[in-house]
């Protein structure tokens, strides 16, 4: 076997590395909840809402990538329903609006966003600093 780099540092590796569940959940709007994770250029959002909620519909300039991990929902985006289930990942370009209704089984997703959400970081700043 080839030699293998050093471990990184504790130092190193908790400026780098964060177990999401470690992170304070926050709010995104009634019965949706997430563990947020901020870098310089996106935000990751780790995300768990209610079934049967209603997510309301918004824009934002970040372009959003949303991977369903469990449960679905009716993703709303330009005003049509595409249907998301276990699995499915959907892009959702910079400033559409765009929104859900969750299904009766709940739903569990990652959703990635680029450039970070400055709204979500404020979120974020603030559960940490409670």
């Amino acid at each position: 076997m080839e030699k293998k780099e050093p471990y990184a540092s504790k130092e190193e590796f908790s400026k780098r590395v964060v177990h999401y569940s470690d992170v304070p959940l926050v709010e995104l709007a009634p019965g949706s909840n997430s563990h947020l994770v901020s870098a310089v250029n996106m935000t990751l959002s780790f995300v768990t809402t209610e079934p049967n909620t209603y997510f309301p519909t918004h824009h934002h300039e970040a372009e959003q990538i949303l991977i369903v991990l469990d449960g679905g929902c009716d993703q709303i985006m330009d005003g049509k329903l595409y249907p998301l289930k276990k699995g499915d990942v959907i892009t959702i370009p910079s400033n559409v609006e765009h929104g859900s209704y969750i299904s009766d089984k709940g739903f569990k997703a990652i959703e990635v966003f680029s450039p970070p959400r400055e709204d979500l970081v404020a979120k974020l700043k603030k559960a940490l600093t409670s």
